[in-house]
């Protein structure tokens, strides 16, 4: 019997039969080129499997580019996915590479696959075909060595019998299927990502160890986790930031969640003016936000700011500000 990888090292951490079977097939699947799909409830993890699967493989030393598909505007879809010429439309300044051939010898993952629009899907649908493609405006057809990830948290069956999705594409896609289960049916591995995300937090912030009170056992084991790992993250994250002692204490009752922010040691029981309550919400944002920018770009910079639509140099100094670095977050 075949030994599984470290997925612990690719934050992948679970030990429930589901995610195990989930784990196999990423094992399985990451020895072949094939077209994968991902499937799962927001937040189960969708795009670290989709990570897992390229680190695993023999394109691990190429890129790895993920695009949202939810956030690329209809009329840009094939120029992001197959680039363009210069002079190719008003806007196209200078001829630029698309996704594709920015992961050239490596994968590229398609997040939110069925967010497509249907002329978004009939310009995916040609090129996985024959994996041939030409940039807009140009007049060579390229070939593109890239293997291809889809993730979605929609069932593609029920969008295609409304007649939301088109059903070619469905059969393109839905050659290699994974599906990760939800957080509520992973029994104990909640326990096991809250401890990890403590020991995480622990190294990125650099502070002594913190456990799991009882009462936050209890809470892990009968929330439903709507939200899923993303939304165990979180509270871990706030808790551990926020929280008084060396014990995360969580109970969900909203007396004890007052007297967690009275005891504090980052909240003041006097009020402070307006000004001085913005510039705090601001910084807490702006560092929340950089920590799970970085996190999901495993450190990339240039991903990182092409992610938040923000200048490279000045997303630097932002980090810079909060006392983050880029190693922090890198991917082992």
């Amino acid at each position: 019997m075949r030994v599984l990888p470290d997925f612990a090292s690719l934050n992948l951490v679970g030990e429930s039969p589901a995610f195990r079977r989930a784990l196999s097939l990423i094992d399985k699947v990451s020895g072949c080129d094939a077209t994968v799909l991902v499937q799962g409830e927001t937040g189960t993890g969708k795009e670290l499997a989709a990570r897992a699967i390229h680190y695993l493989s023999a394109r691990r030393a190429s890129p790895f580019v993920p695009v949202n598909c939810g956030a690329i505007p209809e009329s840009l879809v094939e120029s992001e996915l197959f680039g363009h010429a210069r002079g190719a439309f008003t806007d196209a300044k200078e001829t630029r590479e698309g996704v594709i051939a920015q992961a050239r010898g490596g994968t590229l993952l398609l997040d939110e696959v069925d967010a497509l629009s249907s002329r978004s899907q009939v310009a995916l649908l040609r090129f996985l075909q024959d994996q041939e493609y030409r940039p807009v405006g140009g007049r060579v057809v390229h070939r593109a060595d890239v293997r291809i990830v889809a993730t979605t948290n929609a069932d593609l069956g029920a969008l295609v019998a409304r007649g939301q999705y088109r059903q070619d594409l469905l059969f393109r896609l839905d050659l290699l299927v994974i599906n990760l289960p939800a957080l509520r049916e992973r029994g104990d591995d909640v326990r096991l990502l809250a401890e990890a995300f403590l020991l995480r937090f622990g190294r990125q912030y650099g502070t002594g160890k913190k456990t799991l009170h009882s009462d936050t056992l209890d809470f892990l084991a009968r929330h439903q986790w709507p939200g899923n790992i993303r939304e165990l993250e979180n509270l871990i994250h706030r808790e551990f930031l926020l929280g008084a002692g060396s014990e995360i204490r969580v109970t969900g009752s909203r007396a004890d969640a007052d007297r967690a922010a009275e005891a504090s040691p980052r909240r003041s029981p006097t009020m402070i003016d307006f000004r001085a309550a913005k510039a705090r919400s601001i910084a807490e944002f702006e560092r929340g936000y950089l920590v799970q920018l970085l996190e999901r770009t495993n450190g990339n910079l240039t991903l990182a700011a092409r992610m938040s639509g923000k200048d490279r140099s000045r997303l630097g100094k932002l980090i810079r500000k909060y006392g983050l670095t880029r190693s922090q977050f890198a991917q082992l």
